[in-house]
């Protein structure tokens, strides 16, 4: 029989410290010069990247670049891939220091070499998703250039860095806003590349455009062959010097198709029609969902609330499962050497670890070492709620998971309503230690993916089309309700925590609903005019064209959901958190807010971070935000945490 204790207050080997320390994921793999390549976050390092080298037929990875390198670029703030492995066994990388590109040679004892001139603006000339040039001599990237002190100041290229140190950068294409996902092709003939521009956002509408690329490596006229102002583009590969394969939600899912560039106004040709998605949101440049292999085989990250690794045979449309595979999530990153596919992948009882694909059998790189025990973590349940109008409400309830605790009598356990972020994202139902800090203690916890949500089609994306503020804030509702009337949860014990868009719709739910209790509000949005008029970076500045409704013909609309302009509402307790070198979400409204709420007499906790931007990547930071978060639960819900 399990011995009971009240919920929240069962003793847990989920520490805060362990949890900061294994925070964040390995990612960003490739395979070159006979060595697997990926990176991985250093919280206990100052939240650095670290850049790490597998050698063929290596035992242990070794860490390419010691402290304090940190290879990490700040193209579009949110960043991507900030790397590339060479043939020759050396690898080009951007330093988040300074942001510019280097070259370095593992085991040759020099130090790194800068490629890229020292901007006159700090950080001003930054470099994403470097790839090698047909040459060999140069590397091609996105470039993003900061010309004055307001964040949309800025211009963006896709240049040439020749590997010689000169620094004689050139400009190989400069047509739209945003650029990314650079593709020369197989013969070196043709360069590719992705587009879009202002308002849109990349899972809005992006074009795929390609232009013929001269024996001296200029670019030549490009043509556009896909996409448009209402189409997602967000991956392109070669799959012949004649034909792309391209992600495209043309059909209403990201679908893989085939695009020819020999042929004008060639039609996409779907290779598998599946109400499935084979990618998703290019939050991040350098996002990879699908690999071509050759023989009319592709390996490709698909599913529906989920992704999982699969063959496509593109002659024939077959989809198929060839691999003994136990995890459940797949992330965006994939390499291929030969026949071999490796990725970063979870499950609910596996951490993202790194992972090779091959002959029928999926296996770990590089095994996890995390020692908390299974019967710690939560059994995690997929379930679709009904929302306002029966809509579907798509979520995953992790239930309290104690060691060998139960409640007391008919108590019934808290609920902690988890709100990502984005707003256009998916939380994946994976071993999550955030999660289990709390469910080993006997609170459960909900991660809703609210309508607007990927993962589901472009028309559960699109619900939240100038209804941000509205559609996520009655799903999370519709969600935590449902979980009290059904008898799982303590209706008077329910709180919501989110961060950056999460932390908005937890602010919003605070405000105009009565629901919660108490929440937790990291690093949010809480003032949408701020936001649109210059308080963020240029890559979201008009995201809320979409989410809220075009500027300024809607602009009470903006000042009516705003939760920095209603202090009034608040009050219940909330713990406010806040890094201060964030770029996306800038201190300055949350400290606003934090006036306003103070002086109405708000209980509330204000906390903010020095070093920290847009997510917390320090361990001692995510540690107090950890401990406090608990300490609230703890005071509002009347238990002793353990």
């Amino acid at each position: 029989m399990p011995e009971t204790a009240p919920y929240g207050s069962w003793p847990s080997p989920v520490t805060a410290e362990i949890v900061a320390e294994n925070d964040g994921r390995p990612g960003w793999v490739s395979h070159a010069g006979g060595a697997l390549w990926w990176t991985r976050p250093q919280p206990a390092e100052g939240g650095r990247v670290a850049l790490l080298r597998l050698p063929q037929g290596g035992d242990e990875p070794e860490v390419v670049l010691p402290v304090p390198w940190n290879v990490r670029t700040r193209v579009h703030e949110y960043g991507g891939l900030a790397y590339v492995a060479l043939g020759d066994g050396s690898v080009v990388f951007a330093e988040y220091s300074d942001q510019r590109l280097y070259r370095f040679v593992p085991g040759s004892g020099d130090d790194p070499v800068p490629l890229t001139p020292e901007p006159s603006i700090p950080s001003g000339l930054r470099y994403a998703e470097p790839v090698q040039s047909p040459s060999g001599t140069e590397v091609w990237c996105v470039r993003e250039e900061h010309t004055g002190p307001e964040p949309s100041d800025l211009r963006r290229a896709l240049v040439a860095v020749p590997l010689d140190g000169s620094g004689d950068v050139r400009v190989l294409v400069e047509d739209t806003r945003f650029l990314a996902c650079p593709r020369p092709s197989p013969d070196g003939g043709r360069l590719a590349w992705i587009g879009w521009d202002h308002p849109n956002m990349p899972w809005d509408g992006t074009v795929v455009r390609v232009a013929p690329v001269a024996a001296d490596g200029s670019v030549g006229a490009p043509v556009t062959v896909a996409g448009g102002e209402s189409e997602s583009i967000p991956q392109i590969e070669w799959e012949t010097p004649d034909a792309l394969i391209a992600a495209t939600d043309r059909t209403g899912w990201w679908n893989l198709h085939r695009v020819r560039v020999d042929v004008e106004g060639a039609e996409p040709e779907q290779l598998c029609d599946r109400a499935e998605e084979f990618a998703g949101p290019l939050w991040q440049l350098g996002l990879r969902w699908f690999v071509p292999l050759g023989e009319g085989e592709v390996a490709v990250i698909r599913g529906r609330a989920s992704a999982r690794l699969n063959l496509l045979v593109t002659t024939t449309g077959l989809l198929y499962d060839p691999l003994e595979d136990a995890h459940s999530e797949w992330a965006p990153t994939l390499a291929v050497s030969g026949r071999t596919v490796y990725g970063v992948a979870a499950s609910p009882v596996a951490p993202y670890e790194v992972v090779q694909a091959s002959v029928g059998a999926v296996s770990a790189v590089v095994p996890s070492t995390l020692s908390v025990p299974v019967t710690s973590l939560p059994l995690p349940q997929t379930r679709t709620f009904a929302g306002p109008g029966g809509r579907d409400v798509h979520a995953i309830v992790y239930p309290p998971s104690g060691l060998r605790f139960g409640g007391v009598g008919a108590e019934k356990p808290p609920y902690v309503v988890f709100v990502h972020g984005g707003p256009t994202g998916r939380e994946p139902m994976v071993h999550d230690l955030e999660v289990a800090y709390f469910t080993s203690r006997g609170l459960g916890v909900v991660d809703v993916n609210y309508g607007g949500s990927t993962g589901f089609g472009r028309d559960y994306r699109e619900r939240l089309r100038q209804q941000w503020g509205i559609v996520d804030v009655e799903d999370c509702v519709a969600a935590a309700k449902a979980l009290v009337d059904e008898g799982f949860a303590d209706g008077s014990r329910l709180a919501i925590r989110g961060g950056s868009a999460g932390g908005w719709t937890a602010a919003a739910a605070l405000a105009f609903t009565d629901v919660f209790a108490c929440a937790t509000i990291m690093y949010p949005v809480l003032d949408l005019v701020a936001f649109r008029t210059g308080e963020t970076h240029d890559f979201e500045s008009q995201y809320l064209e979409g989410l809220v409704g075009p500027w300024p013909e809607t602009e009470e609309r903006y000042r009516e959901r705003s939760p920095i302009n209603v202090p009034e509402k608040f009050t219940v307790p909330f713990l406010l958190l806040q890094g201060l070198e964030d770029e996306v979400c800038p201190p300055g409204p949350t400290a606003r807010f934090a006036e306003r709420v103070a002086e109405l007499g708000v209980e509330h906790e204000y906390i903010t971070f020095e070093g920290e931007q847009h997510g917390f990547r320090r361990k001692e930071t995510i540690v107090t935000a950890l401990e406090k978060e608990l300490a609230l639960y703890a005071r509002v819900f009347g238990f002793t945490a353990s």
